[in-house]
């Protein structure tokens, strides 16, 4: 489906793409199916960023930033999610659960911050001091007593000597027994959406066909065997917001706005 010619006339539709793995199902197709859009790839939270400065039209997200923003619109049932075990969200302890004080958040991370300190603070009792672990940092360059990595440099890291090792997707889904929905397409306000919402769940169903070949092409850039990629996107992700995405999304508003990640009287619509 090629991009509605209107949007090509004096502003070419700006869209948002993730430069993750986990994301390459949904944006792959995207250039060859919309050739006149400016597509720029970027880490979710800068993503998020752009979206509010009004440099982009639409953009892939996390969940956490449309909660802030209710104003936006779900455009599309594409999404990134998971139930139970999601491999690239990590949350590695050097100290026991009950003893963490400090937490150094990925700066990449939005939504996978909130849920780290949601079950934390839910389970735990726990409300550690929060800093930041730059992109170009690795989890040595942290003396924080558990450290949260997220995307490709999560599954590239080979996990050594912890006290504990969390998949987010797994404790999410083993405590809630729900999805975990990690990011969301979003678009500005009043922005016409829904032929665009087509052209996105297009090139979701594309990039489903082609795994494979995305696998082989991410296996020699992330250094990853071209089996445990497959796997990845095979075995671990879900990219559609189907009914229990849906409750599973909703219970995480809630959740964020119980410990004030999100400004009260927020409310969800989802796209059709």
């Amino acid at each position: 489906m090629p991009i509605p010619p209107h949007a090509a006339e004096s502003n070419r539709i700006r869209i948002g793409a993730v430069s993750y793995l986990n994301s390459r199902p949904l944006v792959e197709a995207l250039p060859r199916l919309a050739p006149t859009a400016e597509i720029t790839v970027d880490l979710p939270s800068r993503l998020a960023d752009g979206l509010t400065a009004g440099r982009l039209d639409v953009a892939l997200i996390p969940s956490i930033e449309y909660f802030r923003h209710p104003e936006r619109q779900i455009v599309s049932d594409a999404c990134v999610a998971c139930e139970g075990r999601v491999k690239s969200v990590k949350l590695l302890g050097r100290v026991p659960v009950e003893r963490v004080r400090r937490l150094a958040l990925d700066e990449g991370s939005r939504t996978s911050a909130a849920l780290a300190q949601i079950i934390l603070c839910e389970r735990y009792r726990l409300r550690p001091d929060l800093e930041s672990l730059p992109i170009g940092d690795s989890i040595d360059d942290s003396g924080a007593d558990a450290v949260l990595l997220i995307g490709d440099r999560a599954m590239q890291y080979r996990e050594g000597s912890f006290a504990f090792v969390w998949d987010l997707g797994e404790e999410w889904s083993r405590w809630t027994g729900l999805p975990f929905v990690f990011a969301l397409w979003i678009a500005r306000p009043n922005l016409d959406s829904q032929e665009y919402g087509s052209l996105l769940a297009t090139a979701r169903d594309d990039g489903l066909q082609r795994f494979e070949e995305i696998a082989r092409g991410a296996s020699a850039e992330l250094n990853l065997p071209e089996s445990e990629c497959l796997a990845y996107l095979r075995d671990h992700l879900r990219f559609h917001l189907g009914p229990r995405e849906r409750e599973g999304l909703e219970l995480f508003f809630k959740m964020a706005t119980r410990h004030r990640h999100v400004a009260p009287g927020a409310q969800l619509a989802f796209c059709d």
